[in-house]
């Protein structure tokens, strides 16, 4: 799950962590409001959307007086903001953050995200902040200095202060960053996060350091423990087809391509959607319902990945142990029934009973194309998409 910026800094400002002073707006008055309430001549004019790249795409103002605060945020409220994580569909802004200029001396980025190739965390940072850290890893990969946490430990002094060093800081500024990295690292693993960044995170001319912005990711299946993240949720930044899978207990994420996909199992779902990219077709999802693949679960999954304008064909990958194969049939047929699907759907079941799912779903009235291995199902599927590979 993301959070906006601001209610990052909030949590920042409540953990310790060093953000400037600014309230979040919903409107063009309120964005004035909050101005006068910040007692200062020069603010920033900040789009809340869950995307990085704001600034770039005309998002983040520097405004002095309440003219200027009024002028900015007319402009961006209700803008839709296109940068490169958004896509050209883009983003549209539906809130504000008006908080303090600071007086910036130096740019830097800090990070932490799992290393899935170790096993262990890494707290990243860089010298080279306030520009898109993908860029600096891929044409200038010694510009990121890393230190690894195993799981289950912390984030040591020493290794604060190594990357204190590995930045260049001096003097009184290592030890605020040092404090700074290791109530990172705290907030980090007391809130179960799986990714953090603050870019940038800022130096001032009072030898501060400050975070400037924050970009927080946090483990879904953790938040039963945090119900006050929980509450921040912001259903209008997310996929709406994705929004209602959740609501279906669905686990699916939308893609770019054209073959929809409809398995029992993540594992499986992964190796579904490779296979179809080896037959030249390209998933539009992944979609994992989970071990009981009945009607209703099946009707649902139906209505979701035929939101997509992009499906042209269907593909169910369905492997039954526990649950037999014949009632998986049956309940594709029974939710077919009371739907209307005029696109290709590709079967393939295998496990228990799979020899009569295979005659159930023959004799069904939807014309299913049934397929007798995983292989012949994503041949299947990618050519009944209609689509030349």
């Amino acid at each position: 799950m993301k959070i906006h910026e601001y209610q990052g800094k909030e949590l920042f400002r409540n953990a310790g962590i060093p953000v400037p002073n600014g309230f979040p707006a919903f409107s063009i008055e309120e964005a004035v409001e909050v101005y006068k309430k910040l007692e200062t001549d020069k603010v920033v004019v900040k789009a809340q959307i869950h995307a990085g790249g704001r600034g770039k795409g005309g998002g983040v103002k520097l405004a002095i007086g309440p003219e200027e605060v009024q002028k900015y945020a007319d402009n961006i409220f209700g803008m839709n903001l296109i940068t490169h994580q958004t896509g050209p569909e883009g983003k549209c802004v539906q809130r504000l953050l008006i908080e303090e200029a600071s007086d910036i001396a130096r740019e830097l980025y800090a990070g932490i995200v799992l290393d899935r190739s170790s096993g262990k965390f890494v707290f990243m940072v860089s010298y080279e902040g306030g520009v898109e850290i993908e860029k600096v890893a891929a044409e200038s990969p010694e510009k990121i200095i890393k230190e690894w946490i195993e799981p289950n430990d912390d984030l040591k002094q020493f290794q604060a202060r190594k990357l204190a060093f590995a930045l260049g800081l001096s003097g009184v500024q290592i030890k605020h960053a040092v404090k700074t990295f290791l109530s990172l690292w705290k907030f980090f693993k007391s809130y179960d996060c799986s990714l953090m960044e603050i870019n940038p995170l800022v130096v001032t001319n009072s030898d501060e350091i400050i975070a400037l912005d924050s970009k927080i990711n946090f483990d879904d299946n953790a938040l039963y423990r945090h119900k006050d993240i929980q509450e921040m949720r912001d259903l209008s930044e997310e996929e709406p087809s994705e929004v209602e899978a959740d609501s279906f207990n669905l686990n699916y994420i939308k893609l770019d391509g054209n073959v929809g996909c409809m398995v029992n199992g993540a594992g499986l779902a992964m190796g579904t959607m490779d296979i179809i990219k080896l037959y030249g077709g390209e998933p539009a999802n992944f979609l994992d319902v989970g071990g009981v693949a009945n009607a209703k679960t099946v009707a649902h999954g139906f209505k979701i990945i035929l939101s997509d304008p992009n499906v042209k064909s269907i593909l169910i990958n369905i492997f039954g142990g526990i649950v037999r194969c014949d009632r998986v049939a049956q309940g594709v047929i029974d939710a077919l029934a009371h739907m209307e699907v005029t696109i290709p759907v590709v079967i393939r079941l295998e496990g228990t009973n799979a020899i009569e799912a295979r005659n159930l779903l023959k004799d069904a009235e939807h014309n299913f194309i049934v397929a007798n291995s995983l292989a012949d199902a994503a041949e299947k599927a990618v050519k009944a998409t209609g689509e030349k590979i």
